[in-house]
């Protein structure tokens, strides 16, 4: 498999890399990457075949955004070969009620700003960066498909929003005849499987593309970490603070993942990776880098195939504790509907009560 191995994103006709892009860390060097290493990034990406960048408004307050649309900009006829994905909610006017959020005022004003930094008159897909808990669905949803009639954007996505609100966005805009939602960005990782519950429900239900963030999570499961250094001193994320993730359940992991690692001659994060990769419903992984090393690293586990025991193995040391009612429904409720069958590959025992 290759970046050029492209897949559409949801129910929609957009071609999509397996790994996009994600700029975060673009236009700072305090812990990201400069500008003349932001672009050099982006060379070895599109060289090796990917055509998605994503970022968002509020990335390094506006440089990351800057950085894309001066690379852009030195290549006239390399825009509309790409898929740019950007997003809107973050707040970059301190004391500005209106300057962040999911509203019309908010979403109209943080577009033409995001338009104005990446140099480029329409957005591929406009992503809701956050569930805003003060704005009506409908608003946003309604303006979202206002901007895609005006044509300054393709594709509509919602980021780290409740699946119930998924839902309801997806409803109103097919029975409505707005544009679609595309798709949805999650937090997803060996570390981090709670959103296999709801959310990969909702994708499934909706046909919806899944784009994980933080697949690595945040650099924990990139192999530098381990018992006895718990800040390499090589981590960007290190300097940020100790990670949630660094528990003995993640080390555990972290020694499993060595081990296959190991028997596949690679490494641990391209394990990791290529672990998220093999999950449905996924269908392209944000992959951040500071260096080009990283790049290259990351876009190595695209050669990667866990075997199925190994699979396996990895599903049983990081399975999830799922919110009720997904263990009630998989334990009981199953038994008492099948009464015994195997109904599509799922088997049952006999319900007894009592």
């Amino acid at each position: 498999m290759g970046l050029t191995d492209f897949r559409t994103f949801g129910r929609t006709g957009l071609r999509i890399s397996p790994l996009t892009l994600g700029a975060m860390t673009f236009g700072d060097p305090s812990w990201g990457a400069d500008v003349e290493t932001s672009e050099a990034i982006i060379d070895r990406y599109l060289a090796a075949g990917g055509n998605a960048i994503d970022t968002a408004n509020g990335y390094t307050e506006g440089r990351s955004e800057q950085t894309i649309g001066g690379y852009l900009g030195k290549r006239p006829g390399l825009r509309d070969r790409l898929v740019i994905a950007t997003k809107f909610a973050g707040n970059m006017f301190p004391g500005d009620p209106n300057g962040g959020g999911a509203g019309r005022k908010a979403i109209v004003q943080q577009l033409d700003a995001s338009l104005t930094r990446l140099g480029t008159d329409y957005v591929d897909l406009y992503w809701l960066h956050n569930h805003d808990p003060h704005t009506p669905i409908e608003e946003t949803v309604a303006t979202l498909d206002d901007l895609v009639r005006a044509g300054k954007i393709r594709y509509v996505g919602l980021s780290d929003t409740p699946a119930w609100e998924v839902a309801r966005a997806a409803t109103i805009a097919e029975l409505r005849g707005w544009a679609p939602v595309a798709g949805i960005q999650v937090e997803y990782s060996l570390a981090a499987r709670t959103v296999e519950g709801e959310l990969f429900g909702a994708a499934r239900a909706l046909g919806l593309g899944v784009t994980p963030w933080s697949p690595l999570a945040a650099g924990v499961l990139s192999g530098k970490y381990t018992r006895e250094n718990q800040r390499p001193a090589d981590s960007g994320r290190a300097a940020l603070g100790r990670s949630a993730h660094l528990t003995e359940a993640t080390f555990t992991l972290l020694d499993a993942l060595a081990g296959i690692a190991g028997a596949l001659g690679t490494t641990v994060a391209a394990v990791a990776l290529a672990w998220v990769r093999q999950q449905q419903p996924v269908t392209t992984t944000l992959i951040g880098a500071r260096t080009v090393a990283q790049l290259d690293a990351n876009i190595a586990s695209l050669d990667v195939t866990i075997p199925a025991e190994d699979l396996a193995r990895l599903d049983e040391l990081t399975a999830p504790d799922l919110d009720f009612p997904f263990a009630f429904l998989d334990r009981t409720a199953r038994n008492w509907q099948q009464a015994g069958t195997t109904i599509n590959g799922l088997a049952s025992a006999p319900f007894r009560r009592g």
